[in-house]
């Protein structure tokens, strides 16, 4: 038993032996003639590598902000990821360009406009309030103390002519200026030619003044007459109405005792009215003072009223993010009530730089104060005798010539971004569309329209519709693109996955 184990184990090492030496034998021969086969095959692997093959990478054709060194799986949807070459600094240019078919051009819907320039405008709507005229509305009140014995309008909205009676009053004060008065009347009707000239020059001295007081206290030429020609004073004084229009307020009551400076009446002449509107700040550079501007109320459709700028306020209301415009509008026929809602546009006309053209405008003289009085030359205000100012001053100029014309694009061409402005530009390839992008730098929006101050130049062919599938195309395909300026860069692997 013991002699059969030993035979058994030498058996099994001399088997372990050959079968080390074989394996042995079979890696050594291999080794040798893959040596030899790479050896002979290498010139021809070198003729055939393209030194792109080194900058090879791969992205997925669903997440393109994927890129990996070699083949795989996207690690997002679990798809093949497919080849990218990436492209060298001497491409940049070709990277930004797809070309697509005629066939596949027509299936985007591709629509494309001419750079040019053009005077364009902007329209900016607005929201407002119909209110008084402050500089038409008049106060009645009280010149000296007394009673209130009578009020002859005793309720608001009643409508006055200028010197209707409104109150009669009661005053001791009155009283005794009045007497006076009548003094200095009878002295001087007993002036005697022998009285010396100092003598006659004090008594006429003190008509004049007493009459004036009469004045001072709320009196009118015609009542002092009265008082002269009956010789009697008055104990009741009637004030009359100032001006003709509504009467808006009444602060007293018959019986008041009142004193100096009370107030009695507000008179509103709405002949002329006030329209105040809110202008975000966004639309302030199309808005000038003295500019016209057409509103229409809820009470008269498709009636257009009209106005001009006299006032923009210099600050803005934080809470709205709106400037307080004022607007001077002829109401001759009293439709316009105050308190009425409008909605208001003003229309401005854009040349080169974004400034305003109105050729009614420029070269003229206006008055800061009264937006409505503009002249041809130099001179004052008719109505508040301030000198005039240049239109210029405040932002009109003169274009008419085609080179003054700013250059535009349609308001569907640009892709903005917040940051970045891109458009595409339909370049000259006969045979195949071909379109790049472009950053473009874009002045302010008129209308339907965008300001190009830098990027384009006239007579380019940009895109107006379907520019989002061309930079979606470009997108897949991980060049440069709305989103991404320099290409889709090499994401970080989100949570939970593992390359």
């Amino acid at each position: 038993m013991v002699m059969e184990a030993i035979e058994r184990k030498s058996l099994f090492k001399s088997k372990a032996v050959r079968l080390l030496f074989i394996v042995t034998i079979a890696f050594l021969a291999g080794y040798f003639f893959r040596g030899s086969v790479l050896k002979n095959l290498a010139p021809v692997i070198s003729e055939k590598v393209s030194p792109a093959a080194s900058v090879q990478k791969w992205t997925c054709s669903m997440d393109p902000q994927i890129i990996r060194d070699r083949p795989g799986k996207c690690p997002i949807c679990g798809m093949d990821l497919i080849p990218l070459t990436v492209h060298s600094a001497d491409t940049e240019a070709i990277s930004r360009q797809l070309t697509v078919s005629p066939e596949a051009a027509k299936l985007m819907e591709i629509e494309t406009s001419v750079v040019e320039r053009k005077f364009v405008a902007a329209e900016v709507r607005m929201v407002g309030k119909v209110d008084f005229d402050e500089t038409r509305l008049k106060h009645i009140t009280a010149w000296v103390s007394g009673r209130i014995d009578r009020l002859f309008v005793d309720f608001t909205g009643i409508r006055v002519i200028k010197g209707d009676h409104m109150v009669e009053f009661y005053s001791p004060e009155l009283i005794s200026a009045q007497a006076e008065y009548i003094q200095a009347v009878k002295a001087v009707d007993g002036i005697k030619e022998t009285s010396s000239e100092l003598i006659q020059r004090t008594i006429k001295a003190t008509l004049e003044a007493s009459k004036e007081k009469l004045k001072l206290l709320g009196l009118s030429d015609e009542q002092i007459e009265d008082v002269k020609k009956s010789g009697i004073p008055s104990d009741h004084i009637t004030i009359n109405a100032p001006v003709g229009g509504i009467v808006i307020e009444k602060q007293v009551t018959e019986g008041m005792y009142v004193n100096t400076g009370t107030g009695i009446y507000t008179i509103a002449d709405l002949s002329q009215v006030w329209v105040e509107l809110d202008a975000y700040e966004s639309d302030l550079e199309w808005v000038r003072y003295g500019q016209e501007v057409e509103f229409t109320t809820v009470a008269y459709p498709g009636q257009v009223f009209t106005g001009k700028i006299s006032f923009i306020s210099p600050t803005l209301d934080p809470k709205t993010r709106t400037v307080k415009l004022r607007v001077n509008v002829p109401n001759s026929d009293e439709k316009l009530k105050p308190g009425m809602f409008v909605h208001a546009v003003v229309k401005s006309k854009v040349a080169l730089g974004g400034l305003v053209m109105d050729p009614d405008m420029a070269g003229k003289w206006i008055c800061p104060m009264h937006p409505s009085v503009v002249k041809d030359t130099a001179s004052q205000c008719d109505i508040c005798g301030m000198n005039l100012v240049t239109t210029e001053s405040l932002g009109y100029v003169k274009a008419t010539l085609p080179e003054q014309a700013p250059l535009v694009i349609p308001a569907s061409a640009p892709l903005i971004t917040g940051k970045r402005a891109l458009v595409y530009v339909r370049l000259a390839d006969p045979n195949k569309p071909t379109f790049e992008g472009r950053e473009v730098t874009l002045g302010p929006r008129a209308g339907d329209y965008y300001i190009v101050e830098q990027g384009l130049a006239e007579g380019d062919v940009v895109v107006t519709k379907g520019n989002f599938k061309i930079d979606s195309a470009l997108q897949i395909e991980a060049k440069p693109s709305m989103m991404n300026p320099q290409g889709q860069p090499d994401m970080p692997m989100p949570s939970g996955h593992r390359h």
